[in-house]
């Protein structure tokens, strides 16, 4: 068994613990940055911007560019799609995913249960806002799309790709910021399922498994039509200056 499953389940892992302990400090109602904070834009950039730097921290890290770092089924189906990562490796990446998003929520519940449970941080569900489930599902087919686009053109350019990771926190950090009252700004079916198994919150789970994979593939299959399949050069969204890949890219690096 690779190692690189492993890494994705422990990302994805840190992630949601880090978007718990985030969520809960930012808007629990007992919380004096709560209180310190009444505009829920503020609050909402001063998550993003953690969770983006998060995000970050994790693509950069020697382990995120080892597995490519993922951390979400939608972006493995994508490049699965590409023909750039194997079948196998595809499942395998994937029960990792779901596993890992489950297993670090379900740890900081097991910690803070009391404040995660509250109904502001609801154990940080994504859920449609007040305008509805059409527009929730469109703002998650959107946001999915525009995220891969610039993923696939970062990473497969030369000057772009050392900044890939940096684009792509700093997507995350505007999402949290503008389009989470649209959807709860989720682009990851598995970062959406952690909370309902968890903490039993309900939601339209629907959306978060069906608007992120085809925003995604449909990214994906604009930039081969504008770039073609050849282009893409690897599934990693960091690739290390040189060294094996799992993936097994021609020449163990982005050209």
């Amino acid at each position: 068994m690779k190692a690189e499953p492993a890494i994705e389940a422990a990302a994805i892992g840190l992630f949601m613990i880090s978007a718990a302990v985030v969520t809960t400090v930012v808007e629990h109602p007992g919380s004096p940055l709560r209180a310190a904070v009444p505009e829920p834009l503020i609050r909402r950039a001063l998550i993003g911007i953690c969770m983006g730097l998060t995000a970050i921290g994790l693509i950069y890290s020697p382990a995120g560019q080892r597995s490519g770092l993922h951390m979400n089924p939608a972006v493995t189906f994508t490049f699965w799609r590409l023909g750039k990562v194997p079948t196998d490796l595809a499942g395998a990446y994937v029960g990792a995913q779901f596993a890992g998003a489950v297993a670090g929520l379900g740890l900081i519940a097991v910690l803070t249960h009391r404040w995660l449970a509250d109904p502001a941080v609801s154990y940080v569900a994504t859920r449609p806002g007040t305008a509805g489930v059409l527009p929730a599902f469109a703002g998650e087919l959107a946001i999915s799309f525009v995220i891969m686009l610039a993923v696939l053109f970062a990473s497969n350019a030369p000057r772009l790709m050392p900044y890939t990771g940096l684009l792509v926190g700093c997507l995350v950090a505007t999402y949290i910021t503008v389009e989470a009252p649209l959807s709860g700004m989720s682009m990851n079916p598995a970062r959406s399922l952690a909370p309902v198994l968890v903490g039993r919150v309900p939601t339209t789970l629907w959306i978060y498994f069906t608007a992120p994979p085809l925003g995604m593939l449909a990214a994906s299959e604009l930039y081969v039509r504008l770039r073609g399949r050849r282009a893409v050069a690897c599934a990693k969204l960091q690739h290390p200056a040189g060294g094996p890949c799992v993936f097994g890219c021609e020449r163990g690096m982005v050209r």
